[in-house]
């Protein structure tokens, strides 16, 4: 089910945007071929399979691809294919036998989308980096934080996801549709870096025009206005208000029981410091509920700052079926909706499963002829 029921796409299994990349084509229908090392990479702080969620939505394979018959068989999954993800390094591909080049002759209307922090070419594009560097560097880290703070990093959002998995996944669906009318396939250089950047885009227009200061918290975006921010309450709980909008700060005074003038024109800068304080005193009058109640639905712009663990139990979020449960783990249902092509429940994370993952793929003849090849599945893997 989905609007993507009917392509298939081989995933050589990476960490962070690329599985994220692949989750979503997967949660919109693909058929998505997940291939694993034959020994696990190095990701950090292990756990164990079911609560690594960016693998749910399909079948793995784990193959040791220094193996010519691995890198044979992989091939043959390319030419049934309409794409390839892949997050190495440049030029790893490449050595592996598995590059554009090679693929593209297999299969000339395959799409070969490519997910690096720092992209394909460029003086850093050998070079190792996490989300944090390749948001620097776009720009994006600096605007991020309080006055007179360091910058803070957010989560792995605006990089890793943001400007990474969710550009590949917007590039790779633009190329099937070229290939779907031309027949012929190609390359999509997705780049964190670039995607970051891209992100960014509204508040390069902002700095062009004056209207951004490189100070962090001293905008309208970024916490620096009074009435773009959180406060803590009674309980020590967080709210977020945002009224931008001139008639929605007056609902927001009106609904506090205050005079506008105390908290001045939401342009005003030269009010922000006193509206500051007012907003934080008031605010701290009443736990968190008890302004939900207030305020919530109305037309101030509020919310309640939820943990991740509470998010799924918001009212909104419960009749929207926003989050799902997956064999007892709570997590987002896949995203966006269709009304023609609705998705369906995820299915949890499946360690590798051998030749059972290949149906679908080759025929029966090729598959029996492969088995004996493959490496032991599922054991080291799936921790």
């Amino acid at each position: 089910m989905g609007p993507l029921t009917g392509v298939k796409i081989v995933e050589l299994a990476g960490i962070g945007p690329g599985p994220m990349a692949a989750m979503h084509l997967a949660d919109l229908g693909a058929t998505v071929l997940r291939i694993e090392r034959a020994e696990p990479a190095d990701l950090g702080v292990p756990r164990p399979l079911k609560f690594d969620l960016l693998k749910r939505n399909r079948q793995a394979i784990a193959l040791d691809l220094k193996d010519v018959r691995a890198i044979e068989l992989v091939l043959e999954l390319v030419a049934e294919a309409d794409a390839l993800i892949e997050g190495f390094r440049p030029g790893v591909m490449e050595r592996l036998g598995l590059g554009p080049d090679v693929c593209l002759a297999r299969n000339p209307r395959l799409v070969y989308g490519r997910m690096t922090g720092w992209g394909q070419d460029g003086p850093l594009a050998h070079a190792a980096g996490h989300d944090i560097n390749y948001i620097a560097v776009a720009g994006v880290l600096n605007a991020i934080g309080r006055v007179g703070q360091a910058p803070t990093a957010p989560l792995a959002l605006v990089g890793d996801f943001g400007g990474g998995a969710m550009f590949l996944v917007m590039g790779v669906l633009a190329a099937l549709l070229h290939a779907r009318g031309s027949g012929q396939g190609q390359v999509v250089d997705a780049a964190i870096v670039d995607g970051a950047a891209s992100l960014g885009t509204v508040f390069h227009g902002l700095v062009a025009s004056g209207q951004w200061h490189d100070e962090r918290g001293s905008n309208i975006l970024d916490t620096g206005a009074p009435h773009y921010d959180c406060y803590p309450c009674a309980d020590g709980h967080w709210i977020s208000v945002g009224p931008i909008e001139a008639r929605f700060h007056a609902e927001l005074a009106r609904r506090l029981g205050l005079d506008p003038a105390e908290l001045g024109p939401p342009g005003d800068r030269a009010h922000w410091p006193r509206a500051r304080d007012v907003l934080a005193r008031v605010f701290r009058t009443r736990p968190r509920q008890a302004w939900c109640e207030l305020l919530e639905g109305t037309d101030v712009c509020f919310a309640p700052v939820l943990s991740f663990g509470e998010a799924p139990a918001h009212p909104h979020l419960k009749a929207r079926g926003t989050f799902v449960e997956v064999e007892g783990v709570t997590q987002p249902a896949p995203a966006p909706r269709f009304s023609a092509t609705p998705t369906t429940m995820p299915t949890a994370p499946q360690a590798p499963s051998g030749a059972q993952a290949l149906h679908g793929w080759l025929s029966a003849e090729r598959i029996a002829a492969w088995q004996p090849t493959l490496p032991p599945q599922g054991a080291k893997t799936s921790k």
